[in-house]
This record gives structure tokens, sequence and C-alpha cells, in this order.
């Protein structure tokens, strides 16, 4: 099988740089993630961006509206997104999904110890958090929500967020990351539950790899450009995204799956861990509807987004719906079917059997 370049994303992204996310400053010791947010201008009344309709209909993913039912996927964000449910709700009912309430038990929100005292607003944050958990649901329907927030951006605080996400949630989507550091694999025991599937935006900014996209015990999740032609019965290919985020880990060693797959050499990576593993449209020009009533740049609504922020939490909610414990082994085994990705180029050319950096397409099925 061919596989694809560097095709790494990372988080929120929209057309039209919005500047980024409030950002702690850091101190030697401590470490703060982001989110580069970019938003195609001007919040409408009625969506812009793709549907979840489409997006299954061009990945083959299953429609039914219990897909995933009896597993739990949980998103972790930074501060708090006070109309989160209620938001979800209207994306819901336009597009036909059931509802995922407190009340019947699909969706719930807490703090990063898992208690009902929340963190303060954060209008860029408010609108991943939208992002992520309206199209978890939708990839997801029958799936339970659970958003776990972090009182700050701060590695701390997220991680904290992280290891109460982990025992409660049997997927785990993260659409936030920094640039990679002395130390990070201190933290990868964060990433660490059995039975639990992690999975990690991979930026937004192309070369190099980030953290945690780069831990070894995350799936890096990718970006694509979809290319759609809805008269055809194949209605979409896809190239690498130019903004698609990845590369060779400077700190973390490839996991024993992703060195043994046929054409790891050739990504030259040596023994690091290459990312991203899958990859899912992330491009703004090809992005997907999200509803966000928590005014962002003086407006609220429907907004059009992509970015890795759209397909890690997307590429959680499939694993969700398969079932499976989704890791190395998994992505790099056979169980799952790929669409190959030959063409783009974000600082990596996607080429016939060669990568910057390792990769095994989209997954369409």
């Amino acid at each position: 099988m061919r596989r694809f370049c560097a095709v790494a994303s990372g988080l929120l992204l929209v057309l039209g740089f919005a500047g980024p996310a409030a950002v702690v400053a850091s101190s030697s010791h401590e470490h703060y993630a982001n989110h580069p947010l970019h938003v195609k201008p001007n919040a409408s009344s009625s969506p812009t961006g793709l549907s979840p309709t489409t997006i299954k209909g061009v990945y083959s993913f299953p429609t039914s509206l219990t897909a995933g039912a009896g597993k739990a996927i949980a998103i972790v964000d930074a501060y708090d997104d006070p109309r989160a449910e209620a938001d979800l709700g209207v994306f819901s009912s336009q597009y036909g999904l059931p509802a995922c309430t407190t009340a019947n038990g699909c969706f719930s929100k807490v703090n990063q110890t898992g208690e009902s005292s929340y963190p303060r607003t954060n209008a860029g944050w408010a609108l991943e958090i939208s992002l992520d958990i309206q199209w978890a649901h939708a990839i997801a329907p029958g799936a339970r929500i659970l958003l776990v927030e972090a009182t700050t951006n701060s590695f701390t605080d997220l991680l904290t967020a992280e290891d109460y996400a982990k025992a409660h949630a049997q997927y785990v989507s993260n659409s936030w990351g920094a640039n990679e550091f002395s130390g990070e694999t201190s933290y990868d025991s964060h990433f660490l539950q059995s039975g639990v599937s992690f999975f990690a935006s991979s930026g937004d900014s192309g070369l190099p790899a980030s953290y945690p996209s780069s831990s070894r015990n995350v799936i890096s999740v990718g970006g694509t450009t979809l290319h759609l032609d809805l008269s055809q019965s194949d209605p979409g290919f896809e190239t690498g995204w130019s903004g698609s985020g990845g590369g060779c880990s400077q700190y973390e060693s490839a996991t024993s799956a992703q060195a043994g797959f046929a054409t790891f050499g050739q990504v030259n990576c040596g023994s690091s861990r290459g990312t991203p593993d899958l990859s899912l449209d992330a491009d703004p020009n090809s992005g997907v509807s999200v509803y966000d009533s928590t005014r962002y740049q003086g407006q609220k609504g429907w907004w059009q987004v992509g970015g890795t922020s759209a397909s890690s939490p997307m590429i959680a909610a499939r694993a969700a719906v398969a079932g499976a414990v989704v890791n190395s082994s998994y992505v790099y085994g056979n169980s799952i079917t790929y669409r190959d990705i030959t063409s783009g180029n974000n600082g990596a050319s996607c080429l016939d059997g060669y990568d910057l950096v390792t990769g095994r397409g989209s997954w369409t099925h």
C-alpha cells in the first residue's frame, strides 16, 4: 500500500488568521498548548460547511443513528464553553441526529477533576469545543460524549484532564498541542491506559512534529484537502493539505508496529517516531459546519471550520464505531481500509512509495 505525505494538520483551523487563543505566558518548567485559530470570515444563520451526511458518504462511514452505542468518547480541551450542550442540540436538530443531552445520559461536562465548577470562558476554545463534540457525535451518534475542560491551556491542567478522561471513556480525542520539547517522554504515561485509544491532532503549520501528537502512545491525526464531485459514484478524492502538521519526532522512538510497516525505512525517520498515522479532511476550504453561540470575534452562528481539530474527533469517533482498541498495531495492521494519499505537499511531498513521515492514509470504511 502506498503511503501519504506528512499530512499532519493540527488544531482548530478555519480560513483567515484570527490570532491565537489566549495563551498563558510559560515558565521554564511549564508548557502550554494552543490551537492556531483560523476562521473562514463571518458566521452565518445557516450551515455553510460540509454536513455529516456528506462526510460519511465520502468515507463510507456507517450511517446508523446508533453507531458507537455502548462506547464513550472523551473530548479534552481547555477553558469553558458555557453553551456546549445547547449548541450540540442545535447541530443535532439541523442534521437529524439523535439528541445528546445531560438528561438522556448522552452528554456530560466536567472540569479537569470531574467536578461541576467550570473554568472561565474563552471564545476561541469554545469554538474548538463545539467543533469537537459536534463532530464526534456526528460520526458516532450512539456513543456517549464526555467533555473534560482543563482550567487553563497549561500541560499541567490538560494532562490532569487527560487522566480523568481516560478513566471514564474508551476513546479520548485531543485537539491541542505544542512544539516538541526535551523531557516530553515523561508525559507519555498520561496517554496510556488499558483498553483506551488516544488520538491527537498533528498540527496546522506543516513540519515539524508537535506534542502530544508525537507521543508513541497516541494515534497522530493529520489532515487532507477533500475534493468533492457529488455527481460521481466516488464523490471525493483527497490530496495532502498544505497546513497539515507532522514530521519525525526529535525525542520519541517509533513503535514496533510503525517501524515494521513495509516502507517505513523510506520515510527517513530512522528509528524515530513519524507523524501522522491517519488522516481525514482538515482543509478549511473543504471544512465542516459547526454551530457556536458563544460570540467569537463578535459573531455567533454557523461557521465553516477545518484543521486537524476536526479530523481528530472524527477519527476518534470512527474508532468508537469500530469498537476496537485503536493503537499503532491496529493502524499499521490490516484492519482498516484506507484511501492512499499520493499527491500534495505540506513541506513533505505525498509521493508514491516515499514520504518524509509515515502514515496509512484516510480511513474509508
